[in-house]
């Protein structure tokens, strides 16, 4: 559920994400931000205020945790995942990039 969420933020993005003006992980930062930063309104939102830690120094440096075992298992699985996004985007882009140099 929430990895699909993550995944739905991310697509809203693809434009952004095949030109390569952001990257899944950057993207990953604000959509948790976005996240934490408002009162949880859906059971996904609930639990990501439970589980996941967030903290920004004021350099706009950030520092993710998991708050326990099954928060660590969740912030893991959305990096894999934003990486994992990372190198479909990026195929897609050398496909885009490529079609255009044939012309």
């Amino acid at each position: 559920m929430i990895i699909s969420e993550f995944a739905k933020f991310l697509q809203d993005h693809d434009d952004e994400l095949l030109t390569r003006k952001t990257t899944p992980m950057k993207l990953f930062i604000v959509w948790l931000k976005k996240v934490i930063n408002k009162n949880p309104k859906n059971n996904i939102e609930k639990i990501i205020h439970k589980e996941i830690l967030y903290c920004e120094n004021e350099n706009g440096d950030c520092i993710i945790v998991g708050k326990s075992d099954s928060g660590r298992v969740l912030v893991s699985a959305l990096i894999k995942f934003a990486k994992s996004y990372d190198n479909y985007t990026r195929s897609k882009w050398l496909e885009i990039t490529e079609k255009s140099l044939r012309k």
